[in-house]
């Protein structure tokens, strides 16, 4: 090739090479973004129940690995074993000295002799057996007439209809309407199927809208009794706080929403359940229980708006649980790092001397077992912040670092319940008592009327409270269906 010939082929060549880099560089951009969102995406897989608030019926969804095998208070064993553990109290159906009814029971028929056994001489009792049974339950009509009687001094008197009677001739009765409620409200059943359970146990089928009425009915004499525990956790040492996600009323999202949906927000003790329909602002939090607390510690879980100065000056105790779970979380994203499962093993260890020395009836955790155990959480926290000195780029860097600062920022709020055995150290039990809305929320899916929902938490809240303190539910709210609802005593005056 000639020379001006060579020099054509080098130019276009530098051509090629110029339009190749510059498809190089936008692949390698391409190929890091994706990468970034792969990471992204692998998680967000990751997300399980043991290291982020997702509940455990999301892990075995399709594509989730499974969680790791957890082990047992950072001693290297396993995990305990479900079921009944050593030393628990047990349970069993008991001998009753006092039955409510003794049948005899002999041989009928013939011996092989052909003797009748109905004449046969009796030689006692050789095995006794108690059987516990419901009778089988039926539908009865009862006729109430009401009579007029007249005084001497001529003033007449008419009988009052029986407890939870209704205007009109015929109605449903207490026990019936209590049980219908119960299982809508406690056990999440629609009103369809509700009608359908009553008749096939009963004989009788109440229409769906009286039925679905029952809930309105049920919560209008509830409306003291809600102030009342309100006021009652109030006045709580400890209060557990907590909130979810809750699919009620229109199906639009409102006016600067994504979502449509609201919030069911839950404050409770050991003694008393509050719920409030509402959302995640700072006027739902403002007319919720928290505002109004006095001296009480608050245990939650790190949402900002606890911490809002509109709520007052509140004392702490943050979730020890969802601390756990952030820092399973940490560990996965610091897989070769220590200070995740030090920090986690001493948090844990120092829960399992506090529940300890709670059962044995002593005043605080020992002072050398509580120091050591806070050294190593301190230690390792330090640790950690050493070696994440940034809130990093990679998916969970920055929540790990998050989780470090609050250790090292709120050392009270997080180690409350190590020095004051009444706080408890997580918010288990405001978990437990939102259960009810997560299982109801899969079985029905959106709720049509938010006054209605509202109704049925007033009326959760009521039985979940006398169920603390050992009334039957369906008694309390037979109670309040005949306007006679239970209600909490008053703390005495001290």
């Amino acid at each position: 090739m000639s020379r001006d010939e060579l020099i054509v082929v080098v130019r276009r060549q530098a051509g090629q090479i110029t339009a190749m880099a510059g498809q190089l560089s936008e692949l390698m951009e391409t190929n890091e973004a994706l990468s970034g969102k792969l990471a992204r995406l692998e998680h967000l897989l990751s997300r399980n129940s043991g290291n982020s608030s997702s509940p455990p019926s999301k892990d075995d969804d399709p594509g989730k690995p499974a969680p790791p095998e957890k082990k047992d208070r950072g001693q290297g064993g396993p995990k305990r074993k479900r079921g009944k553990q050593p030393g628990a109290p047990g349970t069993n159906l008991a001998w009753t000295e006092n039955p409510d009814d003794r049948r005899d029971r002999f041989p009928q028929g013939r011996c092989d002799c052909g003797d009748d056994l109905g004449g046969a001489r009796d030689l006692g009792i050789v095995d006794r057996y108690q059987q516990h049974e419901i009778p089988q339950v039926s539908v009865k009509v009862t006729q109430y007439d009401q009579h007029q009687v007249q005084c001497g001094c001529g003033k007449l008197h008419t009988a009052a209809r029986p407890d939870g009677a209704r205007s009109g001739p015929v109605g449903y009765g207490p026990h019936l309407a209590a049980f219908a409620v119960y299982l809508m409200v406690v056990h999440f059943i629609p009103a369809h199927r509700v009608v359908a359970l009553l008749e096939s146990l009963t004989g009788t089928a109440p229409s769906v809208g009286f039925v679905h009425g029952m809930i309105a009915r049920a919560a209008g004499p509830l409306t003291e009794v809600h102030q009342r525990i309100r006021t009652l956790i109030t006045l709580a040492y400890a209060v557990c706080c907590d909130e979810t996600p809750l699919r009620v009323g229109p199906n639009t999202a409102p006016a600067g929403k994504k979502k449509a949906e609201r919030y069911l927000l839950v404050a409770c003790t050991e003694l008393y359940t509050h719920y409030l329909v509402g959302d995640r602002s700072m006027d739902t939090f403002t007319a919720f229980v928290v505002k109004d607390l006095t001296n009480s510690v608050i245990v939650h879980d790190r949402y900002q708006n606890y911490d809002s100065a509109q709520l007052g000056t509140l004392v702490h105790q943050l979730c020890c649980a969802h601390l756990l779970r952030d820092l399973a979380d940490a560990a996965q994203v610091y897989p070769d790092a220590v200070w995740p499962t030090q920090i986690a093993d001493a948090l844990r260890e120092l829960i399992h001397q506090a529940n300890l020395a709670r059962e044995a009836g002593l005043p605080a955790i020992a002072a050398d077992i509580r120091d050591e155990l806070l050294t190593r959480l301190r230690n390792g926290m330090l640790v950690g912040l050493s070696a994440t000195t940034s809130h990093g780029t990679r998916p969970g860097e920055r929540k790990a670092r998050l989780l470090l600062e609050v250790l090292r920022n709120r050392p009270d709020d997080v180690l409350r319940f190590a020095h004051d055995l009444k706080v408890p150290p997580t918010s288990n039990q405001a978990e437990r008592d939102l259960r009810p809305s997560k299982i109801q929320q899969k079985i029905s899916g959106r709720l049509t009327s938010v006054k209605r929902t509202e109704d049925r938490y007033t009326i959760l809240g009521y039985l979940s409270t006398a169920a603390k303190h050992g009334v039957d539910k369906i008694t309390a709210l037979r109670d309040a269906l005949t306007g006679q609802p239970w209600m909490p005593a008053l703390p005495a005056p001290t």
